[in-house]
């Protein structure tokens, strides 16, 4: 895989609404999950575990907590004198101006493309929670000499949270034949991760003819790099046979968060085919008082429990006072739940605390969500 890169793009203009206040101050890959890891540490673990060691983050706005969390990229082993990890942000007039479409961001970084040695792009989204192998995408990239190759995941019964990626359709040979349009009305139960393998040289022609001519300024990589070249080039589609979430809404964030909770889930995400990375803190361990109660739940380092958690998840450093109760909760880092105070079908933002007695509940499709450093 040396002869491949990555590209991570990040480029969504006011992040996703549908995600409220977890995404006000930082935009979907930066959304804490899983106790102790960030969205983006899933594609990007992915991209290193399969050998990629050049990664370019095209970042668009409310970056500063993900460029906080991703540092040099050592966490991940991408800190080298050679390739390694590249935060790109976006011009000045990019951030400025109504989005242009991920052509435009690809376009101003092409110097960044072209300096690159590697022949090979991957290209994802940032709002996949999965662990997969890329080296086994390209090569049936390569074996079946692709223009372009996506990545599929069969979508089955009750896996609605997926309908917001696009669908595409394949024939006998796994080559695309149709793929959804902004009308989103083609059947079919195969979905579109958001990822794509292409060769270099095509990638910067599809930019320059998409981006580069005058008056093509709106354009988007998928809709006119791929959709408007489905009959001309080779696009063949590739699939995902594991657990897959989208970041896309408050409810999918919820429902696969708390799929961590079951332990084939989270054995599959974290540890096969390889091991999910984050940024570590030094915390000593959880302290559980005297009359604690924990029942099926995810408690990270530096929490002090002495009330009642049961089916929830908690981030670093979280405190539960004595007569406190969580139940079917996100609770993230440093918030504080005081005495008496119960929490059910609950998101906290970051360090945000609940008073003496108060009481919050949500519903499963739509769980109440605190915002950072909030005091109810």
């Amino acid at each position: 895989m040396k002869h491949v890169m990555g590209v991570i793009d990040l480029s969504e203009k006011d992040g996703c609404p549908d995600l409220k206040e977890l995404t006000r101050q930082r935009c979907i890959a930066s959304i804490p999950f899983g106790g102790r890891y960030r969205v983006i540490d899933f594609v990007l673990s992915n991209m290193v575990n399969s050998g990629i060691i050049n990664v370019g983050i095209f970042t668009l706005n409310k970056y500063r907590s993900l460029l906080d969390h991703l540092g040099s990229g050592k966490v991940w082993d991408l800190h080298r004198k050679r390739d390694g990890l590249f935060i790109l942000p976006p011009m000045q007039h990019c951030a400025a101006e109504e989005p242009q479409g991920d052509m435009q961001y690809l376009y101003d970084h092409m110097d960044y493309l072209k300096n690159s040695s590697q022949k090979t792009v991957v290209i994802t989204g940032g709002n996949m929670i999965c662990n997969l192998d890329y080296r086994e995408a390209v090569s049936f990239h390569r074996e079946m000499k692709a223009d372009i190759t996506v990545l599929y995941k069969d979508m089955g019964p009750g896996q609605a949270d997926l309908s917001h990626c696009k669908k595409i359709t394949l024939d006998d040979d796994a080559r695309v034949v149709a793929m959804e349009d902004a009308a989103g009305q083609l059947k079919s139960r195969k979905v579109f991760l958001d990822m794509l393998i292409v060769g270099k040289p095509l990638l910067l022609e599809l930019i320059s003819s998409c981006y580069g001519q005058e008056g093509s300024r709106v354009c988007n990589l998928v809709n006119h790099g791929i959709l408007a070249n489905l009959s001309s080039l080779k696009i063949y589609g590739f699939p995902h046979r594991g657990y897959l979430g989208a970041i896309d809404s408050l409810s999918c964030y919820y429902r696969h968060s708390m799929d961590l909770l079951k332990p084939e889930i989270s054995r599959e995400l974290f540890f096969k085919p390889g091991f999910i990375y984050t940024k570590s803190n030094d915390e000593p361990p959880a302290k559980y008082g005297t009359g604690a109660l924990v029942q099926n739940s995810l408690v990270a380092n530096g929490c002090q429990i002495e009330g009642e958690v049961r089916n929830s998840i908690l981030f670093r450093g979280v405190r539960v006072e004595k007569g406190a109760t969580i139940t079917d909760s996100i609770v993230m880092q440093k918030c504080l739940i005081e005495k008496g105070a119960s929490l059910d079908t609950v998101i906290l933002d970051k360090e945000a605390c609940i008073t003496p007695g108060r009481q919050l509940k949500g519903e499963k499709e739509n769980p109440l969500v605190v915002g950072k450093r909030a005091k109810l």
